[in-house]
């Protein structure tokens, strides 16, 4: 048995299948805990251990399945030890991730998670019987298991629980479905036995069905599914994805603009030192006598395939320059890249587009404008200040989102119960631009309406208030000390750390005394990133909308400076609209109500004042409802004198007729038993239309003396062939169609019954 694996990473395989050797080379070596305890406790299998046995032991009490046999392969047809071990694997897996921050989600490794616990779920529920949540409570077992040697699962377990309990509960209403979805598909089948890829892509996408999964289904009914079919749908994706990453990098040349190791390579072997950009956190002044370090047109677009030349010029399309110091902030931690201009001094002009960071290089994406750059021309830096303001303004007040979400959710929760919440509120993502500010955090359910008010009247009070921001660069032990910090889980901080603070304190004064409690009223964090000076200069905010992206997982967008206070006065003239509404009555009420909802849904306003307005909406809405019913049950008597009027002037058993007054099945219902009250011996097909709606009603009803008419098959041939959806009996039926453009043929066929 294998218990230490060294590898020694030397070459890369290039495409035609040559060695071609590595700019690092060294050893990489792992030993496995599994691999490593088996030996110890002398069994054949990892699974023998008493890592697994008690998770074993735990799948067999909740499950009721037989207890774990060993079997493997043949031994076990009925797949009942495979589940065994999948289960087991899988929730230690997802234990540890959902504990060190992931969570099952629709990309990356949250998609990874939510693929494994869902091939567990599936293994649990087909293979050993269990029931709906049998997975979920696994979790004890596994802190048991784990607890002691990694507290931090014994501190999340509540958290891990409800994550699990989610993801399984909202996988299994799909898993019913999923099964009927497959066993349709394999009844399509041919005589070759093979599995669409396509359809596994589908099951995989739509389903949720991982590909393993998909493919061990197929194969219980003697069937090999197309990976190769499949692996290329998955491909197709990726690459569209790819793309679309790859033509904004290049502006649209469709050239290859990255630095991958080739590059970073060539770079260090010409002794090109890292990109000095201190200057990125100086304000409206331009940074000179940069010098051009090299020139880049591409990957693959030189004869070397590294892509660095001499020169470039207008004809070199899309190209990257590296200098030795810049001004320009590299899109990195969320925030987006700044934009701007070089200028040699023999008159080149490049546009600056992109700047991305490749390790220690700067790489500043545009097109030469005019002129033509080299190698060791002198270049001056000049940044759109006017566009970094409103992004630096959105990356200040995620800082104090952060610290507003932290304050409402957990702190004065903290204070009405006078304990310690195990809850927290953890950065899962940003993203800064010029126009909004988007912020991920982990919260196990939606904001209350209350709870969204809060959080942004904290935010717009440090703005009213006019809170320094400072920044300042510390020795990341004495950093970390600060009683208040908030820092990325799992990021990698460098030593020393750039200390950002929404403060009247400065940095000096919390790393004095970093303990202090005073210091939690602030928002103190590790940042990269361009920031204001001070919060006013934020003007205002604006919490546009809160969601969930995944589980445990939700989702603020607001924005800041203009566009915030264009959405508050956007929202106060809706409001005033909606206080002109309030005296308007009758049908001008429904048509004024119609108009403000389609224009409700349009504005990019606070999300607390929409949910305000809507209620407001709901309100008129009910108020129109009462009109109309009110309407409708006087026009109910103007409908039966026309039908009886038209009964009396048709001739035969049969009358058919419209009148529009929607769909109301009430109205409807009362004008046939009023009909049938007044005229004893004809029967009456009513079609009324509801245009806005696109949908139309016929009912009919007949004495119970006319034995030769069934009125579900006089309807139902009258509206053949159509999307129509109802039914009824002999003596009365009611169905209703899609498409008012075919209210005409249906009378036509109605007539001719």
């Amino acid at each position: 048995m294998e218990i230490w694996n060294v590898v020694f990473i030397q070459y890369n395989r290039e495409a035609d299948g040559s060695l071609r050797p590595l700019p690092a080379q060294h050893v990489d070596t792992g030993m496995g805990f599994e691999r490593l305890t088996s030996i110890l406790q002398n069994v054949d299998s990892n699974y023998d251990t008493d890592i697994f046995i008690p998770l074993f032991t735990a799948i067999q009490n909740i499950t009721g399945a037989r207890p774990y046999a060993k079997k493997v392969g043949k031994e076990d047809p009925e797949y009942i030890d495979m589940a065994y071990r999948v289960v087991a694997d899988h929730i230690r897996t997802l234990c540890f991730a959902i504990t060190d921050g992931a969570v099952p989600s629709n990309d990356g490794r949250g998609y990874v998670l939510r693929r494994v616990l869902r091939r567990a779920v599936r293994y649990g529920r087909q293979n050993l019987g269990a029931e709906l949540g049998f997975f979920a409570k696994l979790v004890p077992a596994f802190v048991d298991v784990m607890g002691s040697a990694f507290p931090e699962v014994v501190e999340k377990q509540e958290y891990v629980t409800g994550i699990i309990q989610e993801e399984e509960e909202s996988f299994s209403r799909t898993l019913d479905k999923g099964l009927q979805k497959f066993n349709e598909l394999a009844e399509k089948v041919g005589a070759d036995q093979i599995f669409s890829g396509a359809d596994a892509h589908f099951l995989y996408t739509s389903m949720g069905f991982p590909v393993d999964l998909t493919e061990l289904m197929a194969e219980e009914k003697g069937m090999t599914l197309n990976k190769e079919e499949f692996e290329a749908k998955m491909q197709e994706e990726h690459d569209i994805s790819q793309a679309a990453h790859l033509a904004k990098m290049a502006g649209g040349s469709g050239k290859d603009m990255r630095l991958v190791a080739e590059q970073t390579s060539y770079l260090v072997g010409q002794n090109i030192s890292a990109t000095d950009d201190a200057a990125k956190y100086v304000w409206h002044e331009e940074l000179a006598d940069c010098v051009v370090k090299a020139c880049f047109i591409g990957r693959n677009e030189t004869e070397d395939m590294i892509g660095f030349v001499g020169s470039i010029s207008p004809e070199s399309s899309a190209v990257g320059i590296v200098l030795d110091k810049s001004s320009f902030y590299a899109e990195a931690g969320g925030q987006v890249y700044d934009v701007g201009t070089l200028t040699s001094s023999t008159g080149a002009v490049v546009k600056i587009t992109n700047v991305q960071a490749y390790g220690q290089f700067v790489l500043h994406l545009g097109e030469v404008a005019s002129g033509t750059l080299s190698v060791g021309d002198t270049v001056k830096c000049s940044v759109d200040y006017v566009r970094r303001a409103p992004i630096a303004s959105n990356h200040t007040m995620t800082h104090v989102l952060n610290h507003a979400l932290r304050e409402v959710l957990i702190k004065r929760l903290e204070k009405e119960s006078g304990k310690t919440s195990t809850l927290t509120v953890d950065q899962k993502g940003s993203l800064v631009d010029e126009t909004k500010l988007r912020f991920d955090f982990s919260w196990s359910g939606q904001l209350t309406p209350e709870q969204l008010a809060e959080v942004e009247k904290l935010c717009m009070d440090r703005i009213v208030n006019a809170v320094p921001v400072d920044a300042y660069v510390a020795p990341l032990g004495d950093a970390q000390q600060i009683s208040s910090l908030r820092a990325v889980f799992g990021e990698k901080y460098p030593d020393p750390v750039r200390v950002v603070a929404v403060s009247d304190h400065a940095v000096p004064e919390m790393l004095a005394n970093p303990q202090d409690s005073q210091w939690n009223e602030y928002s103190v964090e590790f940042c990269g990133g361009t920031h204001l000076t001070n919060t006013k200069e934020a003007e205002a905010f604006v919490l546009l909308a809160e969601e969930g992206i995944a589980k445990g997982i939700r989702r603020i967008t607001a924005i800041t400076t203009g566009e915030a206070k264009k959405a508050i006065a956007l929202a106060n003239e809706f409001e005033s609209k909606l206080t002109a509404a309030e005296v308007v009555q009758g049908d001008d009420l429904e048509s004024t109500v119609k108009q403000l909802s389609a224009e409700l849904d349009g504005l990019d306003i606070a999300a607390v004042k929409k949910m305000q307005f809507r209620e407001q909406l709901a309100t008129m809405t009910k108020q129109v409802l009462a009109h109309k019913k009110q309407k409708l049950a006087g026009m109910a008597d103007e409908i039966v004198d026309k039908a009886v009027s038209v009964a009396a002037e048709t001739g035969g058993s049969k009358v058919v007729m419209r009148f529009d007054f929607g769909v109301e099945g009430k109205v409807a219902k009362s004008v046939m038993t009023a009909f049938g009250k007044q005229v004893k011996d004809k029967a009456l097909l009513l079609v009324t239309a509801d245009p806005e709606a696109d949908r139309f009603m016929v009912i009919a009803g007949a004495p119970k003396a006319m034995k030769d008419l069934n009125c579900k098959a006089w309807i139902e041939a009258a509206t053949d062939g159509l999307d129509a959806k109802g039914g009824g009996k002999p003596d009365s039926a009611q169905y209703q169609v899609s498409g008012v453009e075919a209210v005409d043929t249906v009378l036509e066929k109605a007539r001719k019954f």
